[in-house]
């Protein structure tokens, strides 16, 4: 297999002709890509389940809205944190770090955003986090299956900001990404929900 050029941190932003409702006009910020395969969530899914209804203890430090998000079609039983930590690569006063910088139970992915291990006790990274948000079940590519889907046009690669983690209006998150870029890109948020009443 020839050498794969990391999508980590990045965001698959899905287009038009994608034709999976699982990822309709889906924003996907990819967690881990490699050869063997990719992982990521789904940032714009809230779902009507309280942060505090499955695990009390993060509730605090979930953003608006404080709802759980599907993250993909994908382990649904599963949940997995995402945060930013705002600043530089330091952690901030009160939190506790482990060697290597990141707080204890922070595992950074790209830049501000990493996985939030959510065995560690919230108060913990709480001083640190500068937002949280918790998705049920995650996306998922085996190795050269996103590729495959890259080549089919079914997704625009584009760079992901730390806002877009923790967007207070989800559902407007696919055309936010879309239009602020330089590009031809920006004309296609204005895409119609419904092509045929266009």
């Amino acid at each position: 297999m020839t050498e794969v050029s990391s999508l980590t941190g990045r965001l698959l932003v899905a287009t038009p002709a994608l034709a999976d409702p699982n990822f309709d006009r889906a924003v996907v910020l990819v967690l881990d890509h490699d050869d063997e395969g990719s992982l990521g969530v789904v940032l714009n899914r809230p779902t009507p389940v309280g942060v505090g209804d499955i695990l009390e203890g993060w509730a605090a430090l979930a953003g608006e809205p404080g709802v759980v998000f599907q993250g993909g079609p994908v382990s649904l039983d599963s949940a997995l944190g995402v945060g930013v930590i705002p600043g530089d690569e330091a952690p901030q006063p009160g939190a506790r770090a482990r060697r290597g910088g990141d707080p204890l139970g922070f595992r950074r992915v790209h830049g501000a955003i990493g996985l939030v291990d959510l065995e560690t006790p919230p108060e913990l990274l709480a001083a640190a986090l500068g937002s949280l948000r918790i998705f049920a079940g995650y996306a998922g590519w085996g190795p050269g299956q996103l590729e495959d889907e890259l080549a089919d046009g079914a997704w625009y690669v584009v760079d992901s900001e730390p806002g877009d983690v923790s967007s207070p209006a989800p559902e407007r998150l696919w055309r936010a990404v879309l239009r602020r870029q330089r590009s031809e890109l920006a004309m296609v948020a204005t895409y119609p929900d419904d092509p045929s009443l266009n």
